[in-house]
């Protein structure tokens, strides 16, 4: 379970990642280049690069999570997340206006997957993650604290 949950974890920062890197240095082909984003002018390049540097921190406590697998920092980390994606996919619900049927089908399909997954690793987290287990972290701390002779 944790692989799964570190896997998810690992692919949605690097989806972040990807999506932050682009519009972070390259706002306007991100405008020009990402189907409906154009759809609401007009293009303003400080908001774009804001959302490009807002993603990638998204990406780096995404990241984190993967690699520290704390229950409380998974969880934390895909409820930022989720405050992105639940709006974002609300709004694309609302504004499928110019997409042939198809084309809304792979977008709300997109859109309502960025919910459903983040939201099945906090429940596979909560179950998997018990708060009672020591995280590497932990451990290592603890580890290092230990000395042999008796002194703190």
């Amino acid at each position: 379970m944790r692989t799964t949950i570190r896997t998810a974890l690992s692919v949605l920062a690097a989806l972040q990642l990807v999506l932050g890197v682009w519009t972070a240095l390259f706002p306007r082909s991100f405008y020009e280049d990402v189907p409906t984003v154009d759809w609401t002018p007009p293009y303003s390049e400080h908001l774009f690069r804001d959302f490009g540097g807002v993603t990638l921190s998204t990406a780096v406590f995404l990241f984190a999570a993967a690699v520290w697998m704390d229950r409380r920092l998974v969880i934390l980390a895909l409820a930022a997340y989720l405050t992105f994606s639940v709006p974002h996919a609300i709004f694309h619900s609302e504004h499928l206006r110019g997409e042939s049927p198809l084309g809304s089908a792979i977008l709300l399909g997109l859109v309502i997957g960025s919910v459903l997954l983040p939201a099945l690793v906090i429940w596979l987290a909560w179950h998997a993650l018990a708060p009672g287990a020591e995280s590497r972290a932990d451990y290592l701390s603890r580890r290092s604290e230990y000395r042999p002779d008796g002194c703190q």
